[in-house]
């Protein structure tokens, strides 16, 4: 079984959180809401690997003007991949609370839509069980 550490931002502006409901045919949870983010690449600090997961998956546009370290999660998942093969995989989340300064999003073929939320609507969307995790621990569900 491969191992993958994945960089997880929970970005925030204004006091709403930005979710991303995954493609149906790929991902580690097709069609579900979720967090972006995405695995780091050899020689890739952290921080590196996160501002790249956010240029990639949310454009360039998005700037981010705060990172601050959160927390830490580990367990094993079924990754669908776009050609319909799967994969198990053993995940390591490192998740960071991040600002962004606007809402300048241009989402790439992972998503098929995104939202900014606010915690008292958090419930109201199909979040993913890593992501419902998330929003518990930070104590917003």
């Amino acid at each position: 079984m491969r191992q993958r550490t994945i960089v997880c931002p929970i970005i925030q502006n204004n006091g709403e959180y930005l979710l991303c409901k995954m493609a149906d045919d790929r991902g580690v949870f097709p069609g579900q809401w979720a967090l972006s983010g995405g695995g780091m690449e050899p020689g890739e600090t952290m921080e590196q690997a996160l501002l790249r997961e956010i240029g990639e998956e949310l454009g360039e546009k998005l700037r981010i003007e705060k990172i601050t370290p959160w927390h830490f999660r580990d367990d094993t998942r079924i990754k669908t991949y776009a050609d319909g093969s799967k994969e198990q995989i053993y995940m390591i989340y490192l998740m960071f609370d991040c600002i962004s300064a606007n809402r300048e999003v241009t989402f790439n073929e992972e998503f098929q839509e995104i939202a900014w939320v606010s915690p008292d609507r958090l419930g109201e969307y199909d979040l993913n069980v890593a992501t419902r995790q998330t929003f518990i621990d930070k104590g917003l569900l």
